[in-house]
């Protein structure tokens, strides 16, 4: 796990679209999808839903979310 996909999660958890994102992030969808599916393989878990409407946390990606947040503003304070 690095940052890079601690941000990518937030990120698309907030904007509610891996398109938006990556538009915020400077990068593809494309490489934004496998920095999740990257975490995710990780973490043995999905954290996001992917819908017809955008996407949503799952029940895991809810409880994950606080603390990469909080792990962010940690990185980001340190700096």
């Amino acid at each position: 796990m690095n940052f890079k996909q601690l941000e990518a999660f937030v990120t698309v958890a907030e904007q509610g679209s891996f398109s938006r994102a990556a538009q915020s992030l400077y990068t593809s969808p494309t490489a934004l999808t496998g920095q999740l599916n990257a975490l995710e393989r990780e973490l043995e878990c999905r954290l996001l839903e992917r819908t017809y409407r955008g996407t949503e946390m799952t029940a895991a990606g809810k409880e994950f979310y606080a603390s990469a947040r909080e792990l962010l503003r940690l990185a980001d304070a340190a700096v």
